[in-house]
């Protein structure tokens, strides 16, 4: 009986086709090997074990230290946004490949030791700054090779929904929702260099300078200009005062008002004549000092006149940049990326799926989700050849993780036998070959 069970099924449209499940030798995330390569060249299990600490004793250390978190971060990474996906994911070839090799037989972790995993281990205070400082080390290994001499820092908060009585949660009246409120920190390349967690109910400005201020200092240690960019939520004296004090460059968008409207009132008007199909765009820089302000500040305005609107689209920023009028706002416009790469943490990490009821539990989930998130884009930026580099996390996700294979053990080696689909032969040997030519960490 045990033996036909184990039989292959036959189909009667097909004789020559049957079918078997062989769920613990056949992976659907194949491509995640070259994040794992990836995450080796930059030396992400050192880091771990320099910033985490291993609490467990006896049985509970089954599963090394290490193992827990990249599991938690590669399933996340592949699309996998909730802990029950851990039994599945726990028999996967390539999950069981990407950890230690005592494990690969044996097979990941299951839902249960990685809740406890992340919901107590990772709780605690000295873990939870340790897996920020993982991140940003992680980050850190990638600038070794970036010789540019500017770094442009964008900033931005964003929501996250909640359903329940979960710690910390509140309505927001921006959002118009019940939600968390967490604020991200990312540079021009879209690697999140920081996140906090607040509750739903602070303003987006709320802790800038927990964020800000350390990153500030970091580069410029490292001999770098800093250039700072936020939206009209971040439009704050206290802010334009740090800058200037530690010779930051700003570009802020603020509200406007009455007296700002005053100051260009003589490019308000549209020319008479029927308007051209084209936006009549025109720009000013004026200097402008509001009651709250200890002196007065360059302003760059925008006016745009477009076809079948009765009112031009007006917009002011705040900087102490030199440049040109239309270069300003320009450069300020290139701040809707931070935007678009939030939106890929949505999408491909889940970043904003905080589902525990306890707040230092969704602060956890957070920093993992970020994690997940900084390793798919350092996969983008470092390894992708330069015809791919524009494909968002989600593609990357469907398109090259989602890779089906085959695992068959031989005496000394084990073979993954991958599909071949977007990612092929050709190209996994490009990007290996990508990966292989990074600096390997020092120490």
């Amino acid at each position: 009986m045990g033996d036909k069970d184990r039989e292959p099924f036959q189909l009667s449209f097909n004789g020559f086709v049957k079918v078997d499940f062989q769920g613990s030798r056949v992976t659907s995330d194949g491509g995640l090997l070259l994040v794992r390569e990836l995450d080796e060249r930059l030396g992400l299990g050192k880091l771990i074990d320099e910033h985490l600490s291993d609490t467990r004793q006896g049985e509970n250390t089954k599963f090394p230290l290490a193992d827990l978190v990249r599991q938690s971060v590669y399933s996340r990474l592949a699309g996998y946004e909730d802990l029950n996906d851990a039994v599945r994911v726990s028999t996967d070839p390539t999950f069981r490949l990407i950890g230690s090799k005592k494990n690969w037989d044996r097979g990941a972790a299951l839902t249960s030791r990685l809740q406890s995993f992340e919901t107590g281990m990772l709780a605690g205070d000295e873990n939870l700054i340790g897996l920020m400082a993982v991140n940003r080390e992680l980050i850190a290994q990638a600038e070794a090779g970036d010789r540019s001499e500017r770094i442009v820092l964008d900033m931005d908060s964003t929501e996250s929904p909640v359903h329940g009585q979960q710690e910390g949660s509140a309505y927001n009246g921006h959002f118009e929702s019940v939600c968390y409120h967490p604020l991200l920190l990312f540079n021009q390349h879209g690697d999140c260099l920081s996140a906090k967690l607040r509750p739903g109910n602070v303003s987006s400005a709320e802790d800038w300078d927990e964020l800000l201020l350390p990153e500030i200092e970091r580069q410029q240690v490292e001999g770098k200009s800093v250039t700072f960019r936020a939206d009209a939520a971040f439009a704050k004296p206290e802010i334009y005062e740090a800058m200037e004090e530690r010779g930051v460059s700003y570009v802020i968008r603020i509200p406007t008002n009455k007296t700002l409207e005053l100051e260009i009132e003589d490019i308000l008007f549209r020319p008479p004549g029927r308007p051209s199909a084209k936006p009549l765009v025109r720009y000013k820089s004026f200097r402008y000092q509001a009651a709250s302000w200890s002196k007065s500040r360059r302003i760059v305005a925008k006016v745009e006149h477009h076809a079948g609107e009765l009112f031009p689209r007006v917009g002011f920023i705040v900087t102490n940049m030199s440049l040109p009028s239309r270069s300003v706002v320009r450069f300020y416009n290139k701040r809707g990326t931070a935007e678009q790469w939030i939106k890929e943490g949505k999408q491909a990490t889940s970043w904003t799926r905080l589902s525990c009821h306890r707040f230092r539990s969704n602060e956890v989930r957070l920093q993992l989700a970020v994690l997940a998130y900084n390793l798919g884009n350092l996969w983008r930026r470092l390894g992708l050849p330069r015809r791919i580099k524009s494909w968002s996390l989600t593609s990357l996700q469907h398109r090259l993780m989602k890779t089906g294979g085959r695992l068959v053990k031989h005496a000394r080696y084990y073979w993954l036998l991958l599909a071949e689909g977007h990612l092929n032969r050709k190209l996994f040997g490009e990007m290996l070959a990508r990966l292989a030519a990074l600096p390997v960490p020092g120490g």
